[in-house]
């Protein structure tokens, strides 16, 4: 039987993959684990939720020996923004606990290990037009230091150990349902949040030319899934695939918003996650991941914008 573990299950991806993996496996085969930040009362009602530090091996040890999981998706993470203010932090947080997920996984024999990579793990010398699945690593922040370090330390433990993880290069997940976390893509979750507000003005914090590569959430917990599900021998990439799905500017998104709601207004104010954004790609080749597993979006920004604004 599976029986999943998701640490960082309170986050903007965690809370919200949590549900569908409960939907798919059963709610009690699916134990949410999250740690300062207060779950939602779906995540807390729709199945075992448990407070854990992941940094701490030993107990995370008892929590896959209670619970006899089979699988972790291990989401904790401290973000690229959050991260520079505190990178100590955000390299004892994100690699301490990976380590010891590895760790766990490998000595417990468990069946698998999903952990996200991001596109913080590229940098200033990286293509940013159709950026490859193979190219130059060198990240800007902390963050994605720990990005780059993590996919290394995954590829590690399954050539050395035969330990089956697997990972994405998300790009900026789009979400309604959860608060910006701390990250430089949070300017888009920021517009939609405003716009269906009283006198809707937002103040985005990078430039209205800036391009970066988005994907909506059902889009991401689609492609979790599925890379969890393919079959071993399809996996070519035991570092991290790229993910992409749409990439448009802060201004191409404030047009579209203003379809919908034509009172929205957008005022921009590029603080010091413009460098973040600016060494990041625009649009990402994610062709091995549609080879490898069939990997295919459903959502453009069309019709990203118009769910969750009617959603809203």
């Amino acid at each position: 039987m599976t029986k999943i573990l998701v640490t960082g299950a309170t986050g903007q991806i965690g809370s919200e993959l949590t549900l569908a993996l409960r939907e798919k496996y059963g709610r009690d085969n699916v134990i949410a684990a999250g740690n300062k930040t207060t779950p939602s009362d779906e995540l807390k009602t729709s199945g075992p939720f448990i407070t854990l530090d992941v940094t701490d091996k030993e107990v995370l040890e008892k929590v896959v020996t209670k619970y006899n999981i089979t699988q972790i998706y291990h989401l904790v993470s401290l973000l690229s923004a959050v991260g520079e203010k505190n990178p100590d932090a955000a390299w004892f947080v994100n690699m301490t606990s990976l380590k010891n997920v590895l760790d766990i996984a490998k000595d417990k024999k468990l069946d698998k290990v999903f952990w996200p990579s991001s596109i913080a793990a590229f940098g200033p010398d990286t293509p940013r037009e159709k950026t490859p699945q193979l190219t130059i690593l060198n990240p800007s922040t902390m963050y994605g230091v720990t990005k780059v370090a993590g996919e290394l330390l995954c590829d590690y433990y399954f050539q050395k150990y035969n330990l089956d993880v697997r990972s994405l290069r998300y790009p900026g997940i789009i979400s309604w349902k959860t608060d910006p976390g701390g990250g430089t893509t949070d300017y888009t979750v920021g517009m939609y949040k405003t716009a269906v507000k009283d006198n809707p003005t937002y103040e985005c914090f990078v430039d209205e030319k800036t391009i970066l590569p988005m994907m909506y959430m059902p889009d991401a917990i689609k492609a979790t899934i599925d890379l969890m599900e393919a079959k071993s021998q399809n996996i070519t990439i035991r570092t991290s695939y790229n993910l992409a799905a749409i990439s448009f500017s802060a201004k191409e998104l404030e047009k579209e918003i203003q379809k919908h709601i034509p009172q929205f207004k957008c005022t921009y104010k590029p603080d010091f996650r413009q460098k973040i954004a600016d060494s990041w790609p625009k649009t990402i080749d994610d062709s091995q991941a549609r080879k490898d597993w069939n990997w295919k979006p459903k959502y453009n920004l069309s019709t990203m914008t118009e769910d969750i604004l009617k959603i809203r």
